[in-house]
């Protein structure tokens, strides 16, 4: 490629749109008033990655590289590094494909995203701390092995699959006026804003990143990259410490801003695409709507038509529950109170009533660890709560405190 030439082109993508179409899924794009208002946007698009093949995009992006392998490196096999998503999409394609694949993960990688990783034929290797560890390995292992070495992001093949979400986007949402996006190596958006910049330079393409492994901002701003000595999210999907050469030449000719958003900020979004959008979105794949609804996040859409990419669902159940519940927590709909209950276990039927009684959800109620300063005649208790408010809780709470032989010790309420 000629010097100063672009890494990936408009065209590539297309030719990466055409290779991989009997292959993946074009997934949907479901409008919601909810997140509109919620953001003060004129309409906002969800792209449905989540209900991709494997459950992510990543798919189109091993794919289109492995399908131009050639019948040496085939038979070699390939070795690929992956938090999970990028795991699953290389497994898959090397069945299609008919190419053995292994594949090296990081020891917080999901039990569900090794599972089903497995389920695609593939060898799994669980190597490291984190993914960098994971991919040094893999880099390792492949120069011993002779198998081809599949990139989870800094390849120009690679980019242009992931970018043939864009070309979905550009048919499935006219008129997009921005596009949020996550980051992890770049790979995503950097295909995603070249298929759209090369369509209209004037749609604002952000990059979002949890606090944690906020990398691509101070790269970009500084015009070289960045690398985190450590990450610390609950976004283990993006949990990367840097782009690459090929993702940050990339980004930066195509992404306009990059925004961080809280780990709580990414639980109360899966929550919300839970019941709002009755999606299942992972922590990583959720990341840019807490950014579009983020008082923090300094991302302005009011009045715009704004894509939002869920580039992800494969999380544990319990991961979900759990992130689910942080979630309503972050929104002022979940409490958790400690309580002293005379009379055990009639007091126990008293609350459960009061709470029914109060139009409030009981998801938790169980005996807790006794401590020093509590009365000896009095059982302790802990209890979570599910409301529509901070105001509606604390009044659930009121009424639990008022019943006979029952108090509340200490809760969450803000």
């Amino acid at each position: 490629m000629d010097e100063g030439s672009a890494p990936v082109t408009l065209e590539d993508v297309e030719a990466a749109h055409e290779r991989i179409a009997d292959v993946v899924h074009r997934t949907p794009l479901e409008t919601s008033r909810t997140f509109a208002e919620m953001s003060d946007a004129a309409s906002v698009g969800l792209k449905l990655e989540n209900c991709q093949r494997t459950g992510s995009f990543k798919i189109r992006g091993a794919y289109n590289a492995m399908s131009q392998l050639s019948a040496g490196e085939r038979e070699r096999g390939v070795i690929a590094s992956s938090a999970g998503n990028h795991a699953q999409g290389v497994a898959l394609a090397g069945g299609l494909l008919g190419i053995e694949t292994t594949i090296v993960v990081p020891k917080i990688t999901p039990a569900a995203k090794i599972e089903a990783t497995r389920g695609y034929g593939a060898d799994v290797v669980v190597e490291g701390d984190i993914y960098e560890r994971s991919y040094e390995y893999a880099l390792e292992r492949a120069d011993e092995t002779g198998e081809t070495f599949v990139h989870p992001f800094d390849d120009e093949a690679i980019v242009a699959g992931q970018g043939t979400v864009g070309l979905e986007l550009l048919e499935q949402y006219p008129d997009l006026d921005t596009v949020l996006v996550a980051i992890g190596g770049g790979g995503l958006i950097s295909g995603i804003g070249t298929a759209l910049k090369a369509h209209d330079p004037e749609i604002r393409v952000v990059g979002v990143q949890p606090e944690g492994a906020l990398h691509a901002k101070p790269s970009l701003e500084a015009g070289e990259i960045r690398e985190l000595a450590d990450v610390d999210t609950v976004a283990e999907g993006i949990a990367d410490t840097r782009m690459l050469e090929t993702t940050f030449a990339v980004a930066r000719e195509v992404v306009d801003d990059v925004v961080g958003v809280s780990d709580r900020e990414i639980a109360a979004a899966v929550a919300l695409l839970a019941e709002r959008a009755k999606t299942v979105v992972e922590a990583a794949g959720a990341a840019p709507l807490a950014a579009l609804l983020s008082d923090d996040s300094g991302l302005e859409v009011e009045g715009e038509r704004v894509a939002v990419v869920l580039s992800g669902g494969n999380v544990n159940l319990t991961q979900h529950a759990e992130l689910t519940r942080t979630g309503l927590g972050e929104l002022g709909r979940y409490v958790e109170a400690r309580l002293a209950l005379a009379g055990w276990p009639t007091a126990v039927g008293d609350v459960v009533e009061t709470v029914a009684e109060e139009g409030a959800e009981l998801d938790v109620l169980e005996r807790a660890r006794r401590q020093s300063v509590d009365h000896p005649n009095r059982v302790p208790v802990t209890v979570g709560l599910e409301g529509s408010g901070p105001e509606h809780l604390a009044g659930v709470l009121e009424a639990v405190d008022e019943l006979e032989g029952v108090s509340v010790l200490e809760s969450q309420v803000d």
